[in-house]
C-alpha cells in the first residue's frame, strides 16, 4: 500500500472515532446501539492498520482490543435482536 493511503486511513479512522464519540455525547446515538459500535469498530480497525504500518505498536494493540470489544458488542446486539424477533 502507498504510505499516503495509510495516512488517509489513519485520519479517517480518527475522524470516525471522534464522530462516534460526539454523536453519543450529544445524545444523537446511544452507546449501546449497533451504529455506535460499528463506528467504533471501523475507526479502531483503520487506526490499528495505520499504527501497525508505522510501527506504533502500543497504539496498534490498543486499537486491536478496541476492535475486539466492538465485535463482541455487535455480536451481542445481534443475538439479542434474534432472541426478541417475532417468529412467524
Amino acid at each position: 500500500m502507498d504510505i499516503s493511503l495509510i495516512a488517509i486511513l489513519g485520519w479517517a479512522g480518527a475522524g470516525v472515532l471522534l464522530l462516534a464519540y460526539a454523536l453519543v455525547s450529544t445524545k444523537r446515538l446511544t452507546g449501546d446501539g449497533w451504529r455506535f459500535q460499528v463506528l467504533n469498530l471501523a475507526g479502531g480497525l483503520a487506526l490499528a492498520v495505520n499504527s501497525a504500518w508505522f510501527g506504533a505498536w502500543p497504539s496498534a494493540a490498543l486499537n486491536v482490543v478496541w476492535v475486539a470489544i466492538g465485535t463482541v458488542a455487535i455480536a451481542r446486539i445481534a443475538a439479542a435482536r434474534k432472541r426478541t424477533a417475532p417468529t412467524a
